[in-house]
């Protein structure tokens, strides 16, 4: 059984790894991928704007998943 907080802290650190952690290993894989494709897209100008804007959201949202999903368990 995860612990909804460690999860959360975890997700702080490494967007995905908390959900990993929780236990939905293949949603946290994605989110962790997706951050890191978002990170990378940000060091880009005009593109960059957009990218950071979107890593904030996936990073939220892999936060939420994390706590959710350990909650759940």
């Amino acid at each position: 059984m995860a612990n909804p907080i460690l999860a959360l802290i975890i997700s702080f650190f490494l967007p995905g790894i908390g959900t990993v952690y929780a236990g939905n290993i293949m949603k946290g894989i994605i989110i962790f991928i997706v951050a890191l494709i978002l990170g990378a897209l940000a060091t880009i100008f005009l593109l960059g704007i957009i990218a950071y804007i979107l890593y904030i959201i996936v990073w939220l949202y892999g936060m939420y998943d994390a706590y959710t999903t350990a909650s759940a368990t």
